[in-house]
């Protein structure tokens, strides 16, 4: 295949200068230190620590931060293009990224007080430690207003957190949890309250989520039983009972690193496929000589643009302030079931190969399954834009 036919799957035409050159430091960081793990990661089912520091020494781990916490300030493009780039290479690392750095290290950023910022973001930008965020329960995933995890005030403004979470990302691993409590049942969703929770605290108990992933085996799945694990008013992030808002922005936050890690995935099974049909040789000629491959080969690219566009669209417009619950939603759900679509595709077209984990395109598959379902279903994502769409009526 011709370097003009490669770079037609790659965003280059669509950036300016500087988030060219943006995209290609991350994009060189990821062929090094994180393409030579994938399948190894994959396969032995292993958290690769070592990508911890590598991140942080590579200024990935608290890019879209604050200088003044330790990050570079990225904008909401950046983070886009450095998800795209690492989710085509190893999409651990990438659902890693949107946990540590989205959903627990913007979120303290954006609600924290200024005493949480200077203690936790600089250790976690840094990589000195590994955040988590507790909020799925058993009862409560799409439902976040059914948790059953109960803060109950102890006096002197202290709280006993009694409650188990499920399929906690980094939860192994991690060294602070912002996990989410009612503290106010009476008050339903109101009552939910954020709190960081150092791992080694006394009364919570950590285990290996049940059964084998069915995608993202390099990554840590655990469970966090919490047992009377006692916290301060210091540990409050965002305030006393609103922790239902806190965590839809950690949420928003995680969507966009998910929509960007599903056109990387996309982009990597379109790759795979454009280099194996134009080697691969049946009937006397290379199979991409065949109308019906020429058909997959152009719906997949045709869609990895939509994708794409889609998530740009979407990381210019939060740049800009403008962006809408519906904005995001279309770029998630789109880019995650067109990288569905394409994965698909790209196994067929490697036949036997595909389905071998000697070849890319089976880990592929496996993987954006589960960016259909992290932060909010594609179902979830059509009810979203459908009241966004009957609203404007």
């Amino acid at each position: 295949m011709s370097d003009q036919a490669f770079q037609a799957v790659l965003p280059d035409p669509d950036l300016d200068d500087a988030q060219r050159a943006f995209a290609h430091r991350i994009r060189a960081f990821a062929a090094d230190k994180l393409a030579p793990h994938a399948r190894r990661i994959d396969e032995e089912e292993v958290f690769r620590a070592e990508s911890v520091a590598e991140l942080a020494a590579a200024r990935v781990l608290g890019g879209p931060l604050r200088p003044e916490n330790g990050g570079e300030g990225w904008s909401a493009v950046e983070l886009a293009l450095a998800h795209e780039e690492i989710g085509a290479v190893c999409g651990n690392t990438r659902g890693f990224l949107a946990v540590h750095t989205g959903l627990v290290s913007q979120c303290i950023e954006a609600h924290g007080s200024d005493a949480q910022r200077r203690t936790w973001l600089p250790r976690l930008a840094g990589g000195e430690i590994i955040g988590c965020f507790g909020l799925t329960e058993e009862e409560a995933g799409s439902d976040v207003g059914a948790m059953q995890t109960r803060a109950e005030p102890v006096g002197d403004g202290r709280y006993r957190i009694h409650g188990k979470k499920i399929w906690i990302t980094n939860g192994g691993v991690a060294d602070v949890c912002l996990v989410f409590a009612n503290a106010d049942p009476e008050r339903g969703k109101d009552g939910i309250t954020g709190f960081l929770v150092p791992t080694d605290s006394a009364g919570l108990r950590r285990e290996r989520m049940p059964g084998r992933e069915l995608g993202h085996r390099g990554s840590d799945h655990a469970q966090l039983v919490f047992e009377g694990v006692e916290v301060g008013e210091d540990a409050i992030v965002g305030g006393l009972g609103n922790g239902f808002r806190v965590a839809l922005d950690g949420l928003h936050a995680g969507r966009l690193s998910v929509a960007a890690g599903a056109v990387g995935i996309h982009r990597a099974a379109l790759d795979a496929s454009l280099r194996f049909v134009t080697t691969r040789e049946q009937f006397g000629r290379t199979i991409d000589r065949f109308q019906m491959v020429q058909e997959r080969i152009a719906d997949m690219a045709v869609e990895l643009l939509a994708s794409r566009a889609l998530v740009l669209r979407c990381a210019r417009r939060r740049d800009a302030g403008v962006e809408t619950d519906g904005d995001l939603a279309a770029a998630k759900l789109y880019s995650t079931e067109a990288a569905a679509r394409a994965c698909d595709q790209a196994v067929l077209l490697h036949g036997g190969r595909g389905y071998s984990s000697a070849y890319p395109v089976e880990r592929l598959l496996r993987d954006v399954m589960g960016l259909r379902i992290y932060e909010g279903t594609s179902m979830i994502q059509k009810g979203l834009l459908a009241r966004a769409f009957l609203r404007a009526r």
